[in-house]
C-alpha cells in the first residue's frame, strides 16, 4: 500500500504525518532521516492495528498544489 506522508519543515527539524493514519507521525533532521522513520512508523501503526483486529485503512487522501500570485 501506498500512504500519503505530509512533511513539514521546521526551524530545526522536519516532522511527517500520515493524514489517513491518525496519530502515525515522525520527527527527523534531514528528509532522508524523516522519511525513514515515518515508514517505520506506518510499519509499526499497521502491525499493532492488525494486532487489535481492526481492519487496516485504506489510502484515500491525496495532494494538490493551488497556485496564486500574491
Amino acid at each position: 500500500m501506498r500512504y500519503m506522508v505530509v512533511v513539514e519543515e521546521g526551524t530545526d527539524s522536519l516532522g511527517a504525518y500520515v493524514p489517513d493514519l491518525p496519530g502515525c507521525v515522525a520527527v527527523g533532521e534531514s528528509r532522508q532521516e524523516v522519511m525513514q522513520l515515518i515508514q517505520e512508523a506506518i510499519e509499526f501503526h499497521l502491525e499493532g492495528i492488525k494486532v487489535q483486529g481492526v481492519a487496516v485503512p485504506q489510502p484515500h487522501s491525496y495532494s494538490e498544489f493551488v497556485e496564486v500570485y500574491a
